[in-house]
């Protein structure tokens, strides 16, 4: 059964009876919804409700910068898991996503990084639509940032999100530079300005970080400001089910809260913010997606898009390159306080590598079985290969009608060889600069993976690999006669009135660099085109 009466439901800002209509919802309160419900309420013209299916950002596992590991598979996760991947020797790797206020922002590793010059211009190529290319989305990125590192003129200040750079890091980060730099990766003071337009570069990762230890998200940048204002409602605990058509135009959001269905009307708009395994979820539940798709199930279609769940895409993390500390260190700031972007091979145009540090032993369910790994947080540390640029495409299935099964994620990590290739080298080139002469002071011993060769480096690379936690690209945003395009350059989904996907799942390509910026922008223009759209200035 369903009710439309909200009366019993009262927001969690304020303590605001829920109204029984709203001109905006938006459903997922993660990275992009609270951008987009704060771009919507501000000014009063309109009313915003914010469906959450977790509960609050307040609480110490998440504010705590350093503890964000520890919060994949608790109840602030979904607990999403692959389906076996061939590519990955049959391996099912975990795919966390976050499930509370901000979302990925609240449990991820905190870097901001930018993306390539690259990734937007060929956004802007593939759908035709100069407002995604680099330089239009400099624009905003000026407009959200508040840098607090050098200055430049391609970096914002003033803006919601605060951004700096990790404050007195372990001193293995250093050597790391130091090495990097002397293996023709070069350092960079911003690792977002010239290392972004270029061929890549090393140095600190900019970090959502405040005092040390105290995590900057996007509920806390964007929601937290704007919770007062009596237009916007704030409901957690909302499981979003379907939306509710009426012919070709949005008419409802289904949600489910402790066992009960409710139905609010949309006035305006709904926009999806609900990441790229979700967000694909509720299109196809709605009756929206491939039509032979939904009649396995039988759902009715009510309108055919081919493209809903397919292009799946995910940054490769390998676990990983280890070597024992000779004195053990406690991780600092966000724990991963070293990153560098480069080619596995120069003819490429963009670099294709991402490797990060990690503070802690870092190995797959597979890795950590065969080899001797130190035991504690602070006993060694890992420098964790990072695919940038994947060829492998996967996709976003559904079990059944039944709103409460898990969708299948086939992720088909590793199908391309090229993707093989570019890590064998991730590997090489990290080893290189770990077991350099320059970092002899911190290493005891390489614990993993040594000098493999051949085939026995490929079933390592395949053994260690798994998400990046930056799944994307599953509504692809795209030209009218693109065969699996699901929104248009303005966020809209094809064919449908009054509604907008705001979320990584439109990249037509996933950025070359970790998602919680891009995503930030794309929900800034998902604002955007609404204010317009609607007049709200």
């Amino acid at each position: 059964m369903i009710t439309r009466d909200m009366t019993a439901l009262r927001a969690v800002n304020g303590g605001h009876a829920l109204l029984r209509a709203y001109d905006f919802i938006i459903c997922g309160g993660g990275t992009a919804g609270c951008v987009v419900a704060r771009r919507l309420a501000e000014g009063g013209k309109a009313t915003v409700l914010l469906l959450e299916a977790g509960g609050s950002h307040h609480v110490p596992a998440i504010m705590d910068s350093t503890q964000w590991m520890w919060n994949i598979g608790t109840e602030r996760d979904w607990d999403f898991v692959s389906e076996p991947s061939v590519g990955l020797n049959g391996r099912t790797p975990p795919m966390p996503m976050g499930r509370a206020l901000g979302g990925g922002s609240s449990i991820n590793g905190q870097v901001w990084a930018r993306g390539h010059r690259n990734d937007f211009d060929s956004w802007a190529s593939l759908t035709g639509d100069a407002s995604s290319s680099y330089e239009r989305v400099l624009d905003i990125y000026r407009r959200i940032e508040n840098w607090h590192g050098r200055p430049d003129p391609r970096r914002g200040v003033g803006g919601p999100v605060d951004i700096t750079l990790p404050e007195s890091p372990i001193p293995l980060v250093e050597a790391l530079i130091a090495s990097a730099d002397g293996q023709g990766i070069p350092s960079a003071d911003d690792i977002n300005t010239d290392p972004m337009e270029g061929d890549g570069g090393c140095g600190l990762p900019n970090v959502l970080v405040r005092n040390g230890v105290e995590r900057v998200s996007m509920a806390t940048a964007y929601l937290d400001p704007v919770a007062p204002l009596p237009n916007l409602h704030v409901l957690v605990g909302a499981e979003v089910e379907r939306i509710g058509l009426r012919g070709s135009h949005v008419g409802s959001v289904v949600f489910r809260r402790f066992g009960q269905r409710y139905e609010v009307e949309v006035i305006r708009e709904a926009v999806l913010s609900l990441g790229a395994i979700n967000t694909p979820k509720v299109l196809m539940l709605s009756g929206i997606g491939d039509p032979a798709e939904l009649a396995s199930h039988g759902i009715p279609c009510h309108h055919a898009l081919r493209g809903v769940g397919e292009n799946f895409q995910d940054h490769i993390l390998l676990g990983g390159c280890i070597w024992e500390y000779e004195t053990p260190e406690l991780p600092r700031n966000n724990a991963a306080e070293f990153a560098f972007f480069c080619k596995s091979d120069a003819s490429l145009p963009t670099p294709d590598l991402m490797p990060v540090l990690e503070e802690c032993p870092f190995a797959s369910e597979v890795t950590a079985r065969q080899f001797d790994l130190p035991v504690g947080p602070a006993s060694a540390w890992t420098l964790a290969p990072g695919l940038a640029r994947p060829k492998s495409r996967g996709r976003v299935r559904l079990r059944g009608a039944d709103p409460a099964l898990v969708p299948a994620i086939e992720t088909n990590f590793l199908s391309d060889p090229d993707d093989v290739r570019a890590l064998i080298r991730g590997v090489e080139i990290c080893r290189e600069i770990g077991n350099d002469l320059r970092l002899a002071g911190f290493r005891r011993r390489e614990v993993m993976p040594g000098a493999l060769r051949g085939g026995d480096l490929e079933m390592f690379v395949r053994n260690a690999s798994g998400t990046y936690f930056h799944q994307s690209c599953t509504a692809r945003m795209g030209r009218p006669d693109d065969p699996l395009a699901v929104v248009d350059p303005m966020l809209r989904v094809l064919g449908i009135e009054g509604l907008r996907v705001a979320d990584a799942s439109i990249m037509p390509e996933i950025t070359s660099a970790n998602i919680m910026a891009p995503v930030v922008v794309i929900a800034e223009r998902a604002g955007d085109f609404i204010r317009q759209t609607h007049g709200l200035g």
